[in-house]
């Protein structure tokens, strides 16, 4: 099992060139160098050529470094791909994805770009065409051709698509981030959730951090430095949760218990499939340490 860290993702706008060197030095999981909405038009190729330049220059140790290009609707977009191509970052975002057509006609253009491989597809959903075909976009996972690893909600798009409003608990949400979680989930997708807009709430980001980990999202989007902290928090095991995981595995593996589905630890009755998120709790904390590490 191999699980990278995604508790943290910072979009910053790829027009700035100060904030792009302190991303290096920041420890958000990873970075969105943005060439769509933090962008003005008339800032657009040079955002992109700064975007480029900093995937080639480097430095970012062990985040990952994403690049979101403008919509493939946009006069901005062919561009864009073909500096994604060039820079070759870990991965493409690409904006209101809405039917999984589009994902497949941006693996075409890839494959016919020679982009290379290791260039992988995250989509944002960010409308309400994309909740309803949310299944069918996900499927594409199974499509290597697509390069599909992750799906990014867009909360506060979905929400002004939907003429609602943003609310403390996110309720009128709640069953869109659900059934984005569960496509995802079927079919072996990254998920991450949307960014907490007021970034000086910490108390208000710290609960829906809370409430994005235990729907089941692997990491948030963020639009400010000073959330990474509660997010890495938030979406990576506790030391307690750590202890508790080490304990259930060390249950599972003693001898006597090799063929048991269930077990008795500290008079608690835990089954095999504890076992199995025991597990992935530890790689995540491997994970996570390595990369605090490097």
């Amino acid at each position: 099992m191999s699980i990278r860290p995604r508790r943290s993702v910072l979009y910053m706008p790829a027009s700035n060139a100060r904030a792009i060197d302190k991303a290096r030095t920041l420890p958000a999981d990873g970075i969105i160098l943005d060439l769509e909405d933090a962008v003005a038009p008339d800032a657009k190729l040079a955002a992109r050529a700064q975007a480029v330049a900093a995937v080639k220059q480097g430095g970012f140790g062990g985040r990952e470094v994403f690049i979101r290009i403008n919509g493939l609707d946009t006069p901005w977009a062919i561009d864009d791909l073909a500096a994604v191509v060039e820079a070759a970052p870990d991965a493409v975002v690409i904006p209101k994805v809405s039917a999984p057509d589009i994902l497949s006609m941006l693996g075409t253009r890839l494959l016919d770009m020679h982009g290379a491989h290791r260039i992988r597809v995250w989509a944002m959903i960010e409308t309400p065409m994309a909740i309803l075909r949310i299944h069918d976009i996900a499927m594409l996972a199974k499509d290597s051709e697509t390069r599909l690893e992750g799906l990014i909600v867009g909360t506060n798009d979905l929400v002004k698509e939907a003429r609602g409003r943003i609310v403390p608990g996110r309720a009128p949400l709640l069953p869109w981030l659900a059934s984005a979680i569960a496509a995802a989930r079927a079919y072996g997708l990254v998920i991450l959730d949307g960014p907490y807009n007021d970034f000086k709430d910490a108390e208000g980001l710290v609960r829906e951090c809370a409430q994005g980990r235990d729907m089941g999202f692997d990491g948030k989007t963020i639009i400010h430095p000073a959330q990474i902290d509660a997010c890495n928090a938030a979406f990576g095991p506790s030391q307690e949760e750590i202890a508790e995981a080490r304990r259930i595995v060390a249950a599972f593996d003693a001898p006597d218990n090799a063929d048991k589905g269930v077990v008795q630890i500290e008079g608690r009755m835990v089954e095999r499939l504890h076992a199995d998120i025991a597990r992935r709790t530890l790689v995540l904390a491997d994970a996570i340490a390595a990369r605090a590490a490097g």
